[in-house]
């Protein structure tokens, strides 16, 4: 599996089709993305969509993510840093931004490669 992180509109998705030759009807996006479609992707874009989904669902995003793991070992994913600035004053959206940093962490873990990117550029922090 592959992480791939970084701030908003940083060119992650990008990096990802032009170094892992991913043709777009392989990415999934976090939104709307369903577990069902697991083996027909390579790479979910958004993951922290996905987190923000699972939650309004009340399903553990921990849990989820590691039944995606599990089941795609190969997967790539992204996701966007969401735990810097201002603390938010709404009690869901604290608990989102929590579980984010969580399932990143353990993404993270599980990662044979981390990379983060800044501007469109790549740096390696794992692998």
């Amino acid at each position: 599996m592959r992480l791939i992180t970084g701030g908003a509109y940083q060119g992650k998705l990008d990096f990802a089709i032009k170094n892992y030759n991913i043709n777009t009807a392989e990415i999934a996006n976090g939104e709307s993305f369903n577990i069902a479609d697991l083996s027909n992707i390579r790479c979910i874009n958004n993951y922290h969509l996905l987190v923000k989904k699972l939650l309004e669902n009340d399903e553990n995003p921990i849990s989820a993510t590691s039944e995606i793991i599990s089941e795609n070992p190969d997967i790539i994913i992204i996701i966007n840093e969401i735990g810097s600035g201002i603390i938010p004053l709404e009690k869901s959206e604290r608990i989102w931004r929590e579980q984010v940093g969580k399932v990143g962490c353990l993404l993270a873990e599980k990662a044979d490669t981390v990379e983060r990117i800044t501007c469109g550029i790549a740096v390696r922090i794992k692998g």
